[in-house]
């Protein structure tokens, strides 16, 4: 049986961390994100953030709040045919969720919290596109209401709290994947 997980948290709480780990372990991560370049390639756009934005929009004016998850499903499928755990990275909203959940009722979500205070304090560190905390907040709000992303959040299956350094993530992660069943 497929073991699909997807990570969620919010910008700088460390799923990006998470997925690098599982990636590290052999399971392979398909990125939400993804969609997007594949779909700015097709296009023949380049990727800048305007592109970016423009067809994150247009596929969700054109598919609904899902989009995302429906254009992953068929990569997720693929996946599973050499895979027993499949890892997603990047399910924001409610919708994407519900739409997961229909096509793979054993779906799990891993969340990963961090504080906000740190999360900012993360953010405003990274060398690809750094945020201040302004930015944060509103991108924070942005997520929230018009992505719908607590939805999922809030209803994890798992917690990892990243308030701590790498190498305690790194721990807590061990001991999650060290729980899931891969036979």
């Amino acid at each position: 049986m497929l073991r699909l997980i997807a990570i969620v948290g919010m910008a700088g709480s460390g799923k990006s961390v998470a997925s690098a780990f599982f990636r590290s372990k052999g399971v392979p991560v398909l990125r939400f994100g993804d969609q997007t370049d594949i779909g700015l390639k097709e296009a023949g756009f380049p990727r800048t953030e305007e592109h970016e934005r423009a067809y994150r929009e247009k596929i969700r004016a054109q598919l609904g709040m899902a989009a995302m998850a429906i254009k992953i499903e068929p990569r997720i499928i693929e996946a599973a045919k050499e895979n027993q755990l499949v890892v997603l990275d990047g399910l924001y909203s409610w919708e994407e969720y519900v739409y997961l959940k229909e096509k793979f009722p054993h779906i799990q979500l891993l969340c990963i919290w961090t504080s906000t205070k740190m999360r900012y304090e993360r953010l405003s560190a990274r060398k690809i596109r750094p945020l201040t905390a302004e930015e944060a907040r509103a991108r924070d709000s942005a997520e929230i209401e018009n992505l719908h992303k607590g939805g999922p959040i809030a209803i994890a299956d798992y917690l990892i709290v990243n308030d701590a350094d790498e190498a305690s993530f790194q721990r807590n992660l061990e001991v999650f994947y060290g729980t899931q069943k891969i036979t």
